[in-house]
């Protein structure tokens, strides 16, 4: 950790301005881990970082067994321990809670460990060098920009959190170990969502912004500018509120196992869990431990309506999403309907009904779905912005990028990565013992073992002999859609079929962790409505308000497109673009006076060919009269030409079968 990354952990947790959600739920998760960790969303530049760098210097010291690299405790010690089993007198040493980075660039062998591949080769033996999961154990495993990890490293993540260990099974180890830790990440959600398969995961959620109090802002600087003056002064100045905090987290934990949660605060917590409708019950478990949790935060011996009120405000907001699109969020309103219709259940239910809960938990009385989506619904409206509502949203079909790639691992186009098949062996020493090519490096080191003097049935190897093995998988990728908005698309209703196919196209993106970008042309020139993002959701926003009419400038519409897409060639150069064109190719404005509108449009759509830009064009014509404008722009650009209709992967499939069938 680099002396500047030192200096920001040790600002004080207590000398934060605001964000008291944020604080809890970490103060809540120190005191209860088996809550799952904390989710922290936000703008950039609000102290995300600097409060859970904060968190670490609060947490108590440990006991570990000297030189046991798992930091087993010596008085409980993991019996599965992989340098144990350790004597009940081994030595022991007193550190510091830790706090363990994860990169965003990390890998699988740097998350969970691997077989280390230089003893394995010169020692021959089978030795396993932890991960980050080893090193966070009894600590803090902190993750910025955890939208941006891959899915299988969250996945990981993930379990190792929920479970408390962590199982490698790889490269010929076969082990576990204790994995106990603090789980915080950090994202902005202008740079992507995280699924919300992997959101359900995080215990708590919580939303960060800046503030816009002027007097707020004001102390927030001033005691920025102090730290950074003087840091240990600054420092000692809120080291008696440091020690209070830390002596209350202390507390707080050794009270926990007492406090009881009462059937009727339970079936609160399912009522609740319920009226949002959200989905299995790991929110209901969530719940209920940081119910617990804020009680003996509070000092209590048994949880109340107030715990229950925290926990599901922390707990369930990042619960309700029902669609991809929709934002995380919990409506206070929602909230309180819940509870107060909890309240009338209980006040029904004077004696709880012996046995096992049957689910309903007053479910009766609970609001749910109804014609009405107003603030009773656990999202707010939850409805469309925009009317009337675009053609229903269907499974696109898979549309790729040919070739083999090399960019950012997603699941659309072909692309060489470290998951995936192996298609072949390549001369390369391999830097993890995964990529090792097994049948390769004997079959190169067969031929020369008289030479190196082999007299049993050990095969002597030499570096030389190893080979890479080279694997297959799919990457994400840069989908621009450049969308037609001129007058002859809404003139004949073609807008609500398009907005519906790249809506659908957009969830297919969502799916396949692509970046996107939105071009709209129209009147007088095309609109760059959304830079190239990994927020997807924020496409699916900007379309709802794209305006409609005027005429066709489809050669700057193209020119557009061009130019967007060569910087971010320069910017992201890995990362292969898809281009979607949805329009009915008929042009109308010229690229430049006096020009002819379709030859310009031709000629930049030949520009993009040049540049070898992969390109879809959706034809959206209709009718009984097609001049088949679409047809000419893809076959200038190189393109693959479809209907609207044919982007729906149903569609698709039922003429396969057909075609069979006949």
């Amino acid at each position: 950790m680099s002396p500047a990354r030192e200096a920001v952990a040790r600002f004080p947790f207590s000398a934060v301005v605001g964000h008291d959600d944020m604080r809890l739920a970490l103060l809540l998760n120190s005191v209860s881990p088996g809550i799952g960790g904390v989710l922290v969303r936000g703008e950039k530049g609000t102290a995300k970082s600097t409060i859970v760098r904060a968190l670490a210097t609060l947490l108590p010291s440990r006991q570990v067994v000297l030189d046991c690299r798992f930091g087993c405790d010596p008085a409980q010690p993991d019996p599965g321990c992989p340098d144990g089993p350790h004597a009940p007198d081994a030595e022991s040493a007193r550190r510091p809670s830790r706090l363990v980075e994860l990169p965003v660039g990390a890998t699988e062998d740097r998350l969970i460990g691997s077989l280390d591949l230089e003893r394995a080769l010169s020692e021959g033996v089978r030795a396993y060098q932890p991960g980050l999961l080893a090193a966070a154990h009894r600590g803090v495993l902190y993750v910025d920009e955890v939208n941006l990890l891959h899915d299988h490293l969250v996945d990981l993540l993930l379990d190792a959190a929920a479970m408390g260990r962590a199982h490698v099974e790889r490269d010929g180890v076969s082990l576990s170990h204790a994995a106990s830790f603090l789980l915080v990440g950090t994202m902005n959600p202008e740079e992507g969502e995280l699924r919300p398969q992997l959101l359900d995961r995080f215990g708590l959620t919580v939303q960060v912004a800046a503030a816009r109090d002027v007097d707020r802002r004001v102390e927030v600087v001033r005691r920025r500018m102090a730290y950074e003056a003087d840091p240990a002064g600054f420092a000692a100045g809120w080291a008696e509120q440091e020690r209070e905090l830390a002596d209350g987290i202390a507390a707080a934990r050794d009270r926990l196992p007492s406090v009881a949660l009462p059937d009727a605060e339970l079936r609160r917590i399912a009522a609740v869990c319920s009226a949002f409708e959200v989905d299995g019950m790991r929110a209901d478990l969530v719940t209920a431990r940081t119910a617990l949790a804020h009680a003996a935060w509070r000092g209590a011996t048994v949880v109340t309506e107030q715990d229950v009120r925290v926990a599901a405000r922390l707990a369930l907001p990042h619960r309700g999403r029902r669609d991809p699109f929709d934002e995380p969020g919990l409506s206070e309103q929602a909230l309180d309907d819940a509870l107060d219709a909890a309240a009338a259940d209980q006040a029904a239910r004077p004696e709880p009904p012996d046995g096992p809960p049957d689910g309903g938990g007053g479910g009766a009385e609970i609001p749910s779905d109804g014609p009405t989506n107003g603030g009773a619904t656990p999202n707010g409206d939850g409805a469309s912005r925009q009317a009337p509502t675009p053609a229903t949203p269907f499974r696109a079909r898979l549309l790729t990028v040919p070739g083999v790639g090399e960019g950012a691992p997603g699941r659309r186009s072909r692309a060489r990565s470290e998951q995936g098949r192996v298609v072949r062996a390549a001369p390369r020493n391999p830097l993890r013992a995964a990529d090792l090519h097994l049948p390769a490096t004997v079959l190169a080191a067969a031929p020369h073992q008289l030479q190196r003097g082999r007299r049993g049935p050990a095969l002597r190897l030499h570096r030389g002999d190893l080979r890479h093995a080279v694997r297959e998988g799919r990457e994400g990728n840069l989908v621009l859609f450049t969308v037609d908005a001129s007058g002859s698309m809404a003139a004949r209703r073609r807008m609500a079929a398009v907005s519906g196919a790249v809506l659908s196209l957009l969830r297919d993106a969502y799916q396949r962790r692509d970046k996107v970008g939105l071009i709209s042309f129209r009147a007088a020139g095309a609109e760059l409505l959304l830079p190239p993002t990994s927020s997807v959701p924020a496409a699916a926003a900007r379309l709802d308000r794209l305006r409609t009419g005027g005429r066709t400038p489809l050669a700057e519409g193209l020119l557009r497109a061009r130019k967007v897409l060569a910087a971010e060639r320069l910017r992201d150069p890995r990362r292969r673009p898809l281009l979607v064109l949805l329009t009915d190719g008929r042009a109308t404005v010229p690229a430049r006076p006096g020009g002819d509108p379709m030859r310009d449009a031709l000629r930049a759509a030949g520009l993009l060919a040049a540049d070898g830009v992969a390109t879809v064009v959706v034809d959206c014509e209709s009718g009984p009269v097609r001049l088949g404008m679409a047809a000419r722009l893809a076959s200038a650009a190189g393109a693959q030409l479809v209907t609207v209709e044919e982007l729906s992967a149903e569609r698709v499939a039922g003429v396969v079968r057909a075609a069979r069938a006949a």
